[in-house]
């Protein structure tokens, strides 16, 4: 029998429905926590979805949840009936942890509602998951998976989708992933804090941290959006001999590798004053060419050795003999119902995560409901500091997926010292477009300003002798390392896990890297993209009659947080133990969990999913239709998303167009009969709307309770009245870049606010002498490695 898991102890109900609650829950299950999933007499809605539409049989479950439900318990207790409430109510004075939604006549119960729970057991941490948050103009608004990504702005975000077609949501329902991951992070840091409080968690605000890349801090800043015109990425995802394959091209050096590993070196101009986006939509139909003249292998065996990113496009029936993920053995068998399911999306080492279980029958564990179990203590710690107050972390991460997890740590408290070089500073510093000829260019990033806040910068060159003695020291000061350089960088200068624990025997070491610590794919280069793409998010992606169409957003930010509910389990096995650990936070892996369903409907159902545009597997109509009135830009790029998800909805949507043939006609009163009936009703729809503003559609909609929201430019968030009443945008000047509004978190926490943003993102090297100083390095020897360029404040090139 192996070392306890880190939450075995921790007891959680969930009065959840739906996939958020379910794989916030799950997460905490996996780490060893006690769920007891409380349900109505007709079960979680989840218990009878599939997404493909495939029947589930009376007496079994839908596939999705035997996966989300798996090690938890069953009770069933009636709404309606006081003495099940009464034993409810009993087994919650009993627990640590509720995670609740709306969905389900319990969980909408009076006396069952967030703050209700929290009157009476104080001690609770209760984690509330709504579409706007339990607050602010926009709490009661009806919103689907689908209005919600269009709020944030994630749909164009990025520039997604060809400009001659309607710009394309995030296939499959990511935001519910997204904000479950959330909740368990924001629920495990309640519980290191030891008290008790409500957490109000928003999944439109997850939603815009993890679908936009802080485009209201870019507009602020630089007085202009991260991007005005919508485009494909090319190379993207091309058509080969046999199949599709993603290459992409992150960064000036790897589009010159291109150019030359295509035989077109001509295309390389150092000084072209086109973007490089603009360089490769010219090249396009000549590098589509390329591509259809060889293999799928052949592309990625080229593109590998000339270190341009580059990946399979995997989808449910592929994604399991992926070699990588095959190697490492991320799939395994569901163990109640034997369909092929994601493991865990991080790994630690030792392993103390909870064995695989089967997931609970309905009400099986009803009788126990009853009996109730003593509590550890009372949870009423008097500390009100901020919640990772005390954590000292040093973060040797760059770009978007590592500096997001240490972010979320440093906006929580932790002390974080981001450790750069001058001669790679973080490559979020120079991805602005700030031309060189302008004074200190290098500070002047808003994706660096926003990744970075709270933090301290320490600039070290540890390829010399002397700059790995002063990491090593770092290590030393820090109770938890940071880092997702590709594998092969630390174990070059001698840092793999078991040499950093011989520096710090507690230490919690956190990799991330794309693909893994083992595995052919071990050394690829990984971005967002390149991790869409092999998890299957992107196969999700775009019109069904175009190839997908890569997000390019959450691949970064999924990792991040993914790895921060690692750490989080990790510091509570050192809190019991004193033990360290290695925490493997493999992108990938991380994002095949969140694309759960595609391998799960295959395995269970022989279903492949598919790219449906903007129609989606709950709601019909769903769509975008474009409005009459020009966007920002000049353009005829404005739209409305509509998403019509119960019959009720329905019928509000046929009194709020005027339209009565609809709502007489039987064959549109069932969600079957609107799709049948789809394109006709996009049709109607989209002239409908075409004559109204965006403002029009949304006023005349939503009074009538139907989903609908405006297609946002995401630099445009902080004018939704929803995210100012909340505060989820705060003011913070820079030195340099001056004052810029910046997004916090996606909770509140009941028990006080904190300000997220407590000092703007650091100078480069601004905090070298602080950090060396308490190192115990003298004045002398600080300006010794200054004059070497070990340290330094400014690149080096």
């Amino acid at each position: 029998m192996g070392p306890p898991s880190p939450l075995t102890g921790y007891a959680v109900v969930d009065l959840s429905s739906g996939i958020a609650g379910a794989y916030a829950t799950k997460l905490l299950a996996d780490g060893g926590a006690g769920v007891t999933k409380a349900e109505p007499p007709e079960g979680d809605p989840l218990r009878t979805w599939s997404a493909s539409g495939a029947p589930i049989p009376p007496d079994g479950d839908g596939a999705l949840f035997s996966f989300l439900a798996g090690a938890k318990r069953s009770v069933v207790v009636d709404p309606d009936d006081q003495e099940a409430l009464a034993r409810l109510d009993a087994l919650l004075a009993g627990v640590d942890a509720v995670v609740w939604s709306r969905g389900t006549p319990l969980a909408e119960h009076p006396s069952l509602l967030p703050e209700e729970i929290l009157r009476r057991h104080p001690h609770l941490t209760v984690t509330a998951i709504t579409p706007f948050g339990l607050t602010g103009p926009w709490r009661d608004r009806p919103a689907t998976e689908f209005t919600l990504q269009a709020w944030s702005g994630g749909i164009v975000g990025l520039g997604r989708g060809a400009p001659d077609r309607a710009p394309v949501h995030v296939g499959g329902q990511v935001g519910e992933w997204l904000a479950g991951t959330y909740a368990a992070a924001a629920t495990l840091v309640s519980q290191a804090a030891g008290r008790g409080r409500l957490v109000d968690l928003s999944v439109l605000e997850a939603q815009v941290l993890c679908l936009t890349y802080y485009p209201v801090t870019f507009f602020e800043l630089l007085g202009r959006p991260f991007r005005s015109v919508r485009s494909l990425f090319v190379p993207g995802v091309s058509t080969a001999k046999d199949g599709l394959v993603a290459i992409g091209c992150a960064t000036a050096q790897q589009w010159f590798d291109l150019c030359a590993m295509v035989g077109h070196p001509e295309w390389i101009d150092p000084d072209q004053p086109l973007a490089l986006m603009e360089l490769a939509a010219k090249a396009a139909p000549e590098l589509y060419a390329w591509v259809a003249e060889r293999t799928v292998a052949e592309v990625r065996e080229l593109a590998t050795a000339f270190r341009i990113p580059n990946a399979p496009v995997n989808q449910g029936s592929t994604i399991a003999d992926d070699a990588q993920f095959r190697f490492r053995g991320t799939f395994r068998t569901n163990p109640r119902d034997g369909f092929t399911e994601p493991g865990p999306p991080y790994r630690l080492h030792p392993d103390v995560l909870r064995e695989p279980a089967p997931a609970p029958r309905l009400g099986e564990h009803s009788a126990d409901l009853g009996k109730t179990r003593p509590r550890d203590g009372d949870g009423a710690a008097e500390d009100a500091r901020l919640p990772l107050a005390g954590l000292r972390v040093l973060d040797m991460t760059a770009f978007w997926a590592g500096p997001s997890s240490t972010h979320l740590l440093a906006m929580l408290g932790a002390e974080v010292i981001h450790l750069e070089s001058t001669g790679r500073p973080d490559g979020t510093r120079l991805i602005a477009g700030v031309p060189a000829t302008e004074d200190q260019w290098w500070e002047r990033s808003p994706i660096f300003c926003g990744l970075n806040t709270n933090k301290k910068s320490v600039t070290v060159d540890f390829r010399s002798e002397r700059g790995l003695d002063v990491l090593r020291g770092l290590i030393a000061d820090c109770g938890v390392v940071v880092e997702n350089f590709t594998p092969r960088v630390l174990d070059q200068v001698g840092l793999d896990y078991e040499a950093v624990r011989a520096i710090r025997p507690d230490v919690i070491m956190v990799r991330m890297p794309g693909f893994g610590l083992d595995g052919p794919y071990r050394d690829n280069a990984a971005f967002a993209y390149v991790i869409e793409d092999v998890s299957g998010l992107t196969w999700l992606t775009g019109h069904p009659d175009q190839n997908p169409v890569e997000p390019y957003s959450l691949g970064d930010p999924n990792a991040g947080l993914h790895a921060v509910t690692g750490l989080l389990l990790a510091l509570e096995h050192r809190r019991r133990t004193g033990e360290g650990m290695l925490v493997e936070a493999a992108m990938a892996e991380a994002a095949v969990n969140i694309a759960a369903e595609q391998v799960i409907e295959h395995s269970a159902y022989g279903v492949e999913l598919n790219r449906v545009g903007n129609r989606g597997p709950v709601s019909a109509p769903q769509n975008l239709y474009r409005t009459s009135e020009p966007d920002e830009f000049g353009g005829n790029d404005s739209w409305v998303a509509i998403a019509v998800a119960t019959d009720e909805q329905w019928a509000a949507l046929c009194a709020a167009v005027d339209r009565p043939d609809w709502a007489e006609d039987p064959g549109l009163s069932t969600v079957a009969g609107r799709r049948a009936a789809h394109d006709a009703l996009d049709e109607a729809l989209g002239r409908w709307c075409s004559t109204r503003t965006g403002d029009e559609v949304v006023t005349a909609l939503w009074a009538a309770g139907v989903p609908v929201a405006k297609v946002l430019q995401p630099h445009r968030q902080t004018e939704l009245p929803q995210l100012r009443e909340r505060g989820f945008f705060e003011t913070v000047g820079h030195p340099v870049g001056g004052a810029a509004s910046y997004s916090t978190l996606p909770f509140r926490f009941s028990d006080g606010t904190w300000q997220a943003h407590r000092s703007p993102a650091p100078l480069l090297g601004e905090h070298n002498e602080e950090v060396l100083t308490r190192l115990g390095l003298s004045a002398d020897e600080i300006a010794a490695l200054r004059a070497d360029g070990v340290i330094g404040d400014r690149p080096s090139w």
